[in-house]
């Protein structure tokens, strides 16, 4: 047996010191989008120092709280807080989270980020299904020797983020009135934000946003058979031809405005499901 999957073990015996349910969603929040906990019927909570192997969360607005209940029936388990590439993680720890997910009877995988807007019919606040990805972080989580209990060598990435999910995501705001876009998410590694010429760079090699995580959780997911549903909240508008500087205090502002239209897509996406 590997050394990852001792690993995982000894996470999952602490977890199962709590609970000895199944969960069959997962979800991971990003920056200020963590007001879903709050739909959330919580039955354990455990901080992320108290799980072996796991890294700490060093970002504003990222809690660090694996956090086990239920939406409608179905039961989920959520990351409240995610790690980033940029913290000094490697892309094993970053996504060490969502090989636990999977071993807990995770099927599903819903991602959210904060992001920048590059395509002009974006607008700041908007809400994005993410319908494909870019990496240009330099690295893979699936860099080394293979893990072949977990997955196949050469994952399939022809459908990162699951059509199926996506037309469901897409029915439910059209019910709710809310306006979605779908769009290419590029991820780079930060942690500074990017430059005009490098807004152009991405804009021109397909991409419609850009943000620094979710790639990599997304790759080991898809490795291991989860199927993915990804948003975006759109932040900032990264135009270049007028593009003014960007300060945290409002992305995070911005992201927890728009942040209740994406709870609501996602709270009965879960429901549907």
């Amino acid at each position: 047996m590997s050394k990852l999957i001792d690993m995982i073990n000894e996470t999952l015996s602490v977890i199962r010191q709590k609970t000895t349910d199944e969960f069959e969603i997962g979800i991971i929040l990003g920056t200020g989008l963590g007001g879903l906990v709050n739909e959330i019927n919580i039955e354990h909570e455990i901080d992320y120092a108290d799980l072996p192997h796991f890294p700490l969360s060093t970002v504003e607005s990222h809690h660090g709280r694996l956090i086990f209940g239920t939406i409608g029936n179905k039961k989920i388990v959520a990351m409240q807080g995610r790690f980033h590439y940029y913290e000094g993680y490697s892309m094993k720890q970053i996504t060490y989270p969502v090989r636990v997910m999977k071993f807990l009877g995770v099927k599903t995988l819903l991602v959210s980020n904060a992001c920048g807007g590059m395509n002009p019919l974006y607008k700041k606040g908007d809400v994005m299904l993410m319908v494909d990805h870019i990496n240009l972080l330099g690295d893979n989580p699936l860099i080394g020797p293979n893990e072949d209990e977990l997955g196949p060598r050469f994952p399939d990435m022809s459908e990162p983020y699951d059509l199926k999910l996506i037309d469901l995501a897409e029915k439910v705001a059209l019910e709710n009135k809310i306006k979605v876009q779908k769009g290419v998410y590029v991820a780079v590694p930060g942690p500074n934000l990017e430059t005009k010429a490098e807004y152009r760079f991405l804009r021109g090699i397909g991409a419609d946003v850009v943000g620094m995580s979710t790639i990599p959780e997304n790759i080991i997911a898809n490795h291991m058979g989860i199927r993915v549903l990804g948003f975006s909240i759109i932040t900032d508008e990264c135009f270049p031809d007028s593009l003014v500087p960007a300060k945290v205090e409002d992305i995070i502002a911005t992201a927890m405005q728009a942040e209740p239209k994406m709870t609501i897509i996602m709270k009965e996406v879960i429901k549907q499901l």
